[in-house]
């Protein structure tokens, strides 16, 4: 009997090892720098993006690392929840190599706008997979990144789920959707009037709202200063600022607001003027902060979604 335990033992041995050395089962995926073989079921995913860790919690996907907050302490408020024990890995324009390294990723998910140069880089430590652009692009990207993950099913109704909350909200608003509605930002030195491909101008095109002419166009967005607060009128304004914490974007919104110019604006004349998240409204950019943007205009416009 200890004979053949053995005889057993030294058969079974080679294959156990062979299994765990074989890789994971791979799925090509394209993507922005090309195609790479992926997991079919990632277990370790290292984020690059804001707008991509909101896509991974979206699909039940908990990161091992991501990308910091823009403005976080490391994660935005409306996601510190849901992040658990997951590391920040640097922001997105100055991403930690070593401890993207250290994290032993299965997959890494970043974009080409913010991450082109160091792709060789992090395609060394693990399969990487970037989208192209960011802006207005989170719908495209969720796609790819629900792809990317094996998780495209769940995407779909994620994204049909939201959807569903966009249809809902139009019939909601009912005429009111009709209103120009103008979208302005205050960070450090600049004012940002906000265009139809951004984070915010694909969602209130999503609803159906109108633009002021200005900002009906498919661009990011207008760089400027005080000396366009004439174009920053609409029916209805929503504004929201930056602030990196020395008080800069703050100061420039206190003077912006106080400035008679603005003051004149036939929204601000109405009281139809409303301060938001930036987080929420810009920086965040992904499926957690669409949603959250839904219930905002619900809230403001006094609907039930």
């Amino acid at each position: 009997m200890l004979a053949f335990t053995r005889r057993l033992t030294l058969f079974i041995l080679p294959l156990v090892l062979a299994l765990a050395a074989a890789p994971l089962a791979a799925r090509e995926v394209a993507h922005a720098m090309g195609t790479t073989d992926v997991p079919d079921e990632p277990q370790r995913v290292v984020v690059l993006t804001n707008e991509g860790t909101e896509a991974l919690l979206a699909l039940g996907v908990q990161p091992v690392g991501a990308a910091n907050s823009w403005n976080g302490n490391p994660w935005w408020d409306h996601i510190e929840a849901q992040m658990g024990d997951a590391v920040p890995v640097g922001t997105e324009s100055a991403v930690n190599l070593e401890q993207v390294a250290a994290l032993q990723p299965d997959l890494i998910i970043g974009n080409m706008s913010r991450q082109e140069e160091i792709y060789p880089q992090l395609s060394a430590i693990a399969p990487t997979v970037m989208s192209e652009r960011l802006r207005g692009d989170w719908k495209v990207n969720f796609r790819l990144y629900a792809e990317a993950l094996g998780r495209v099913d769940r995407g779909r109704e994620v994204i049909e789920s939201y959807d569903q909350r966009v249809a809902d909200l139009r019939e909601a608003l009912g005429d009111r959707i009709e209103e120009e509605v103008s979208v302005i930002r205050f960070l450090a030195g600049q004012i940002r009037i906000y265009q139809l491909d951004s984070f915010s101008g694909v969602l209130l095109e999503d609803v159906g709202f109108e633009r002021p002419e200005i900002q009906n166009e498919d661009n990011f967005a207008i760089r400027t200063g005080k000396e366009s607060i004439p174009d920053m009128d609409g029916d209805r304004i929503f504004y929201f600022t930056y602030d990196t914490g020395n008080g800069d974007g703050e100061a420039l919104e206190d003077e912006v607001l106080s400035d008679p110019l603005w003051q004149s604006l036939s929204a601000v004349q109405a009281g139809r003027v409303h301060e938001v998240s930036d987080a929420i409204w810009n920086t965040a950019g992904g499926v957690i902060a669409a949603n959250l943007m839904l219930e905002d205009l619900a809230r403001i416009y006094d609907v039930d979604l």
